[in-house]
C-alpha cells in the first residue's frame, strides 16, 4: 500500500479532531467539491481555521456506530473465504494531507488488498441495483478517496437499509476521479493557509455556522447592498407563493400514493412517505431526486 499506519483513534474525540484538523478526510472531500448533504465547503473551511466547533454527534452517526461491527459481520458471513480486520487511521505516505479511515481492510483468497465501508440508512432511495457501484455521490468520493490514499484498486459496500435489508455494492479505482479530488483537495487547502475564505452558498450548514459565528445580539445597525435587500425582498414573495403550490403538490401527490410507500414517474424516484412522530404519514422528495436538483443546480 502507498499509506503510513497512523494509529486507531475514535471518532469524534479530541485526538481524532486534531488530526483531520492538519489535513483532508474521506468523509470532508464531498464537501470540499459541495457534494455533501452534512457539511458545506464554507462550514468546513471555518472548522478547518478554528473559527467553528466540530460538527455535534447525533442519532443518526450514533446509530451507524453501533451498527456498524454487526453490518460488517454480515459481510464476513457472506465472505468466509476473505479475511476482515479492523482497519485504523492512514495518510498517504507523500501526501500526509490526504487522510484515510476506512472502516475494514479486506484479504482475498487469492491475497487482494481491498477496503470494506459500511453504511446505514433508512431506506433504498439514493442506492442502485445492488452489485454495481451505483452509490450516493458523497459516498463515491469518501471511497475513491481512501483508495487514492492506500495505493488499492477496489472497494466494497455493505450498506443496512430499514434496520434489516443488507445489500453490497463495488467500487473500483478511477485515476481521473482520484485526480480530480486530489487537485481540488490542495486547493481547498491552500486558501486555509491564504486565509481565502468560500463564498456564502445555499446549504444549511453554511448558515448555521454563521449564525454560531454571531451568538450575541448588539444594539446597532448596518448598512447592506442593495442588491442584496432587493433579492432578500423578492425571495420572501416568491418562498410564499411556491410555499403555497408546493403544498398542493404535495397533497396531490399524497393523494395519488395512498398507503404506498415510494412514487416514482418514468422509472425515477419521486416522493416517499415517512412515518411522523405521533402523527400521520407525510410526504418528502426522494433522495434520489433532492440530489439531482442539487447537480442540475450547482453554479
Amino acid at each position: 500500500m502507498t499509506a503510513d499506519y497512523l494509529g486507531t483513534y475514535e471518532p469524534g474525540s479530541d485526538e481524532w479532531q486534531a488530526l483531520r484538523t492538519s489535513g483532508l478526510g474521506g468523509s470532508e472531500i464531498a464537501a470540499v467539491l459541495g457534494l455533501s448533504p452534512y457539511e458545506s465547503r464554507f462550514s468546513l473551511w471555518h472548522r478547518k481555521q478554528g473559527l467553528a466547533d466540530p460538527q455535534p454527534d447525533h442519532a443518526a452517526m450514533r446509530a451507524g456506530r453501533y451498527l456498524e461491527p454487526a453490518v460488517a459481520a454480515m459481510f464476513a458471513d457472506a465472505h468466509p473465504e476473505w479475511t476482515v480486520e479492523q482497519s485504523g487511521t492512514w495518510c498517504h505516505a507523500e501526501r500526509r494531507w490526504q487522510i484515510a479511515n476506512p472502516d475494514r481492510l479486506i484479504t482475498t483468497d487469492q491475497g487482494h488488498r481491498e477496503l470494506l465501508e459500511i453504511k446505514t440508512a433508512r431506506d433504498s432511495f439514493g442506492w442502485g441495483e445492488p452489485g454495481t457501484d451505483e452509490i450516493p455521490v458523497h459516498y463515491r468520493c469518501q471511497i475513491l478517496w481512501y483508495l487514492d490514499v492506500l495505493g488499492l484498486h477496489r472497494a466494497h459496500l455493505a450498506v443496512l437499509t430499514s434496520g434489516q435489508d443488507y445489500a453490497e455494492y463495488i467500487v473500483e479505482y478511477s485515476t481521473d476521479e482520484a485526480n480530480l479530488l486530489r487537485d481540488h483537495g490542495e486547493d481547498f487547502l491552500r486558501t486555509i493557509e491564504e486565509n481565502e475564505r468560500p463564498s456564502i452558498d445555499e446549504h444549511g450548514e453554511t448558515y448555521q455556522v454563521i449564525r454560531d459565528l454571531h451568538p450575541d445580539i448588539e444594539d446597532a445597525s448596518v448598512e447592506i447592498p442593495a442588491k442584496l435587500a432587493e433579492h432578500y425582498r423578492d425571495h420572501l414573495v416568491d418562498e410564499r407563493i411556491v410555499r403555497d403550490r408546493k403544498r398542493r403538490y404535495v397533497a396531490e401527490i399524497a393523494d395519488y400514493m395512498g398507503t404506498a410507500r415510494r412514487a416514482y414517474s418514468e422509472g425515477q424516484p419521486i416522493a416517499i412517505r415517512k412515518a411522523s412522530h405521533g402523527g400521520t404519514p407525510h410526504v418528502a422528495p426522494a433522495p434520489a431526486l433532492t440530489r439531482t436538483i442539487s447537480q442540475e443546480n450547482k453554479p
